[in-house]
């Protein structure tokens, strides 16, 4: 259902006040994400005025001389279609930073050095990285990937970064590792958005190890042909572009290798609307956005939605039981 009324944040009533947790968040979701779609329109990719070059901002990045790096000719498909940077660099959902899409500015607060990842649970070697020495380790190279987020707007961008698969064999998982959890950061003092409680901070998210080892998983550590900027999820995020967005942790700190599954940050909200899966179904509708169609970013035009995002071809195989709905939750 579309939300008309738009709200602004000083309006809503202490939520610690009228709403437990999960009450508030299901209405959070319906004020604050589901106006994204008249973002564009009215207000277009722009932001709030800032004195932060948010679109060059990664230059003080110590990974820059790193970049560009070589495109992977097999994930080349959407090259037509790629989001002008200016703006994906500006229309983001980055809820550490603020629960709207005007999150570029305020994401600069980030602290992404020293950054170490740490590899853990059912593997042989768990180990820590330091990022730089990290980035320096692996094949860097450059994808074109679609995103479509669950709110019905999408984009497409040339992310540069390595395939999950490549660092998981520097810890070589045990037979008992069936999941995958990726922790994303906790910083109270530089992400306001984490001092909002009712959150379960920090991000979370899972995938199966089948998932986590696909060869079209992907951790990001850059994107147009530099280093990730902050408002993208910096250092390293994922990219699961079969997937609704939110799928996609940014800024992870921790991987954990694990024979249970793991409680994602919006399943524990809101499982109803947000399942372990999400993988991009357009038959399966959303109780807020409209899912056979989405906003391409940027162009004022919408396309039709695809099973998987357009990548049935490559992930079907890992879904077996295709009937089963669930799996598009």
């Amino acid at each position: 259902m579309a939300i008309k009324q738009k709200l602004v944040e000083s309006s809503v009533t202490d939520p610690k006040v009228f709403f437990n947790r999960r009450q508030f968040l299901t209405l959070g979701a319906a004020t604050s994400i589901g106006m994204s779609l008249g973002f564009e329109k009215a207000h277009g990719f722009w932001g709030n005025s800032s004195s932060v070059d948010v679109q060059t901002a990664w230059r003080e990045d110590p990974s820059q001389g790193l970049y560009p790096v070589t495109r992977n000719p097999v994930f080349n498909k959407f090259t037509d279609e790629v989001t002008d940077e200016a703006i994906a660099a500006q229309y983001n959902n980055f809820y550490e930073f603020g629960s709207h899409k005007q999150i570029a500015a305020s994401a600069q607060a980030l602290q992404i050095r020293p950054w170490v990842i740490s590899v853990d649970g059912e593997v042989e070697r768990p180990v820590q990285f330091d990022i730089d020495d990290l980035l320096k380790s692996m094949p860097l190279e450059e994808r074109i990937y679609r995103h479509r987020c669950v709110e019905a707007w999408s984009m497409v961008v040339p992310w540069s970064g390595f395939p999950l698969h490549a660092l998981l064999r520097k810890v070589n998982p045990t037979s008992r590792a069936k999941f995958v959890r990726f922790e994303s950061f906790l910083d109270t003092k530089n992400a306001p958005g984490q001092r909002q409680s009712w959150y379960p901070w920090p991000y979370v998210e899972g995938l199966t190890i089948a998932e986590a080892t696909h060869d079209l998983t992907f951790m990001a550590t850059g994107i147009f042909g530099h280093p990730l900027p902050k408002q993208h999820g910096a250092p390293m995020r994922l990219a699961l572009p079969w997937k609704y967005g939110f799928k996609s942790s940014k800024s992870i700190v921790k991987i954990t290798l694990t024979e249970q599954r793991p409680v994602s940050f919006w399943e524990e909200i809101q499982p109803k609307e947000y399942g372990f899966w999400a993988n991009v179904n357009p038959g399966v509708p959303h109780p807020r956005w409209p899912q056979r169609t989405e906003q391409v970013l940027g162009t004022g035009t919408f396309r039709n939605t695809e099973i998987f995002n357009g990548y049935g071809e490559e992930v079907a195989g890992l879904y077996p039981n295709l009937s089963d709905m669930a799996l598009y939750r």
